[in-house]
């Protein structure tokens, strides 16, 4: 029912739905400082606020939650679903090359841009199958609003502020992830781990190390500062590295020191061997040379033991498990510091439902500690699971399976979605897990095909889900 109209509007509105997402786009929505009445910055309060003029320019009631999130309501009936998508972005490299990342550009059948995939794109997805269904005058029983956030990307506080004046909806989605749909979302364990040391004169030394800047993504750069070493050695030892980890390496030299830069490439840490660890990759440089015995070097090689390079399940902790409803854990060290006095690091795992404190932050809290390294404390997020055979589910498989042809099935993912505290929540398109569109990562596109399919799919299962 009324999938020709659907299919018809969204077809005729193509080139309105590119031009909404590139002027999204062109807003740097990274979270920066806050500022007095933007909570994230300036960047994502612009976001919110171009994204409002979308929504009441398609005829909706709109709220800005004080750039936490804005909102349209289909109308004032009882709300009966939720979509929340988010508006913030993930940091950006000066390596894109096809298009700078805010600005936007259609090339073939891809539109580039940082956003685009995660999570713009499926926004203005969302927002044009809710403007089909009010164009056409496709009568709902009940009420479906839209909740784009400011910081999903940093934590979600936008949801955290939301739903302390709001209640959760019946049933919510979130076109944060791939499609069919996600029922299950791994638990999460993000912790930082630190430990101080006496500086060393002896040469040659490690002076320094930066790597990385957000824990949910595997850093794509890495930075070394070294002392008293040839550059002979450090370039022999590059070349050994660049065979085994795939990263690259390349060194200058200022005020007698040796800076060495690794680049990798960046992706979710969520899916950690589906990019190349720059941080790991240098650590494994650095522990192979022939450094002076100092305490900061046995703290470095000791850190570098327990993330080496290519082990993405944790099994230098002893954390490698799974299960065969959700899969395998996998495991990202994403941040790290290094002086001649300290060291800092992050790193980001996420855990299937076999997973609790016990086998997973004790056990590497113990590891860091026969190290004499301490981790933070705290619980791991546990996992987030709903149901197979639950209205919701079975509802979106059917409106995915109607416009695809294909059978679908639900899925555990290992990244945590803006659904993952809600009780009734999964995550529902908006990509082609067969598709690599360089999520987190440099040259991000969207498939146009999948943006406008995507609003054809969305369309039907709020028509559904409203009229239940």
């Amino acid at each position: 029912m009324y999938r020709e109209q659907i299919d018809h509007y969204i077809d005729q509105h193509k080139e309105e739905m590119i031009e909404d997402l590139k002027t999204l786009v062109r807003i740097d929505s990274q979270r920066t400082p806050a500022k007095e009445g933007m909570p994230y910055g300036e960047g994502p309060a612009k976001a919110i606020a171009a994204a409002k003029e979308m929504m009441e320019k398609a005829g909706f009631l709109t709220r800005n939650y004080e750039n936490h999130v804005v909102t349209a309501d289909f109308s004032e009936k009882e709300k009966q679903l939720d979509i929340l998508a988010h508006l913030d972005v993930v940091p950006v490299t000066d390596d894109w090359t096809v298009t700078k990342p805010f600005v936007p550009l259609v090339v073939g059948d891809r539109i580039y841009g940082r956003g685009t995939a995660d999570d713009k794109g499926p926004a203005i997805a969302a927002l044009y199958a809710m403007k089909a269904i009010k164009d056409l005058n496709i009568p709902l029983k009940k009420n479906v609003r839209l909740i784009l956030g400011a910081d999903e990307e940093c934590g979600s506080e936008d949801l955290e502020y939301y739903y302390g004046i709001e209640e959760e909806a019946p049933m919510s989605f979130t076109p944060d992830a791939d499609f069919p749909v996600i029922n299950i979302e791994k638990g999460r364990l993000s912790k930082e781990f630190t430990v101080s040391f006496e500086k060393s004169a002896d040469l040659p030394k490690i002076v320094s190390v930066e790597g990385g800047d957000k824990s949910n993504v595997v850093p794509g750069r890495a930075k070394a500062v070294l002392e008293g070493f040839s550059m002979e050695v450090v370039q022999e030892k590059a070349k050994e590295a660049e065979n085994s980890t795939k990263a690259s390496f390349e060194m200058t030299q200022e005020d007698g020191k040796i800076i060495v830069f690794c680049k990798g490439q960046a992706a979710h840490a969520s899916a950690p061997d589906g990019g190349v660890n720059a941080v790991t990759a240098l650590m494994t440089l650095l522990v192979s040379l022939p450094a002076a015995k100092s305490a900061g070097f046995e703290k470095l090689c000791a850190v570098a033991k327990l993330f080496p390079h290519h082990d993405h399940q944790g099994e230098a902790l002893g954390i490698n498990m799974a299960d065969e409803i959700s899969g395998k854990l996998t495991i990202c060290f994403s941040v790290f510091h290094y002086d001649e006095t300290s060291l800092r690091g992050e790193f980001d795992s996420r855990a299937p439902i076999c997973a609790n404190d016990e086998n997973l932050t004790e056990t590497i809290h113990r590891k860091l500690k026969a190290e004499g390294i301490l981790m933070e404390g705290g619980e791991m997020t546990p996992p987030h699971h709903v149901p197979a055979d639950s209205p919701l589910v079975e509802t979106l498989l059917e409106s995915y399976e109607r416009y695809t042809g294909i059978k679908g099935k639900p899925l555990a993912i290992g990244g945590g979605t803006y659904v993952h505290h809600l009780k009734r929540g999964v995550a529902f398109g908006c990509e082609d897990p067969a598709v690599d569109n360089h999520m987190h990562g440099d040259d991000e596109f969207m498939l146009l095909d999948v943006l406008f399919m995507s609003a054809k799919i969305f369309a039907d299962a709020i028509i559904k889900l409203c009229n239940l």
